[in-house]
């Protein structure tokens, strides 16, 4: 599929299925298809044209769309949307799309869990055959450069859920537009002593030493926000994108100075009569926004880190961030680090911009 997988993974300590959506592709340069393209695959119906998308567009609807510029945000557009179409054809042509959409280095980090090429398609295989998994609509596909965002829907044996992922792209002669890594499903508390025995020794040594740094990590003291939470994979942003850019900051500052001093973040930068909502379709007013986040700072410590993506275009900007839980010996707290994802919807309104609603995985 062009820009998805989805990986149900059995957890070990929950004994349940653990839905994963991760995202990789690879397209061609000049609307040709890769090397990896073979005769077997168009056998099976596999659909690998640049120039039918304003066919699926219509078919897989952008619901909240923003600008896709020429060049590389097109290519990943359209394989977006062409990753929908053959997953839907079914699992085998799913499985010969996947020798379009990925290299061998390509990497996927599923709940945390950093996967080879190689790992992650011994999980698919395994995961797919457990449940009938269809493409519906998208949210969000905000696509800046090589990095794209985006947030969809999809059923499971008829059921409606959501999901987001970010994915960083590259290109070279050789392969064409491909992507580098991906990141889908994020990884939080009830992920903790997930063991994928399918994954390699390599990615778990590289899981660790980025978990190593997160646990260890301090807080520079800097009034310059952006070198306080760098931003790993930065993009360039307007004036006008500038100013979302530093909302976000002073959100994440705030939130490390504690639960008051968000709060007041939360009744500056939102709008009165904003929503907040989770992907499991639990929208909360701003006041019981506020109250859930002072329950949480009351059960636990959680410092924000760093970004990995803060994209943003238009109205729309789109994170992927790190935290910690603080150890508490006496609540039996061990530390911890997870991520998390989020879209964010601003709006000016009179002479101020706020952020009208946000969605968070």
């Amino acid at each position: 599929m062009t820009p998805l997988q989805i990986i149900l993974i059995v957890s070990i300590v929950s004994g349940v299925v653990v839905l994963s959506l991760t995202l990789g592709l690879s397209l061609g340069l000049k609307n040709k298809p890769t090397k990896y393209v073979e005769s077997k695959e168009e056998e099976l119906g596999v659909l690998n044209s640049y120039d039918n998308t304003d066919v699926l567009v219509k078919k897989y609807q952008v619901l909240n769309p923003t600008t896709v510029k020429e060049g590389i945000e097109k290519n990943i557009q359209n394989r977006l949307l062409t990753g929908f179409e053959n997953w839907n054809r079914g699992f085998n042509t799913w499985k010969a799309w996947g020798n379009i959409l990925y290299i061998p280095a390509s990497i996927y980090n599923v709940h945390g869990a950093r996967l080879s090429l190689e790992s992650y398609q011994e999980a698919m295989d395994i995961s797919l055959k457990q449940a009938t998994i269809l493409m519906g609509d998208f949210h969000n596909m905000l696509i800046i450069n090589n990095y794209c965002a985006i947030h969809y829907d999809f059923t499971t044996n008829g059921r409606k859920s959501k999901v987001m992922e970010f994915v960083q792209f590259a290109q070279n002669d050789e392969h064409g537009t491909y992507v580098n890594e991906g990141w889908g499903s994020t990884k939080d508390s009830s992920c903790e002593g997930l063991q994928l025995h399918f994954q390699k020794d390599t990615e778990k040594n590289e899981q660790k030493e980025l978990e190593d740094e997160l646990l260890s990590l301090v807080i520079p003291s800097d009034n310059d926000l952006k070198k306080k939470y760098p931003i790993k994979y930065e993009t360039e942003y307007s004036a006008e994108e500038e100013k979302k850019l530093e909302i976000i900051l002073e959100g994440f500052d705030a939130w490390n100075k504690g639960i008051e001093a968000y709060k007041a973040w939360v009744d500056e930068a939102y709008l009165k009569d904003a929503k907040s909502s989770g992907l499991n379709e639990n929208e909360r007013t701003m006041e019981e926004y506020k109250k859930e986040m002072e329950e949480l700072c009351n059960e636990k410590t959680i410092t924000k880190l760093k970004f990995d993506n803060i994209l943003i275009r238009e109205d729309w900007a789109a994170i992927h961030y790190r935290y910690r839980i603080e150890a508490d010996s006496e609540k039996g707290i061990e530390k911890y680090v997870g991520d998390r994802m989020q879209f964010l919807k601003f709006q000016e309104r009179g002479e101020s911009l706020k952020i009208v609603a946000s969605w968070i995985q």
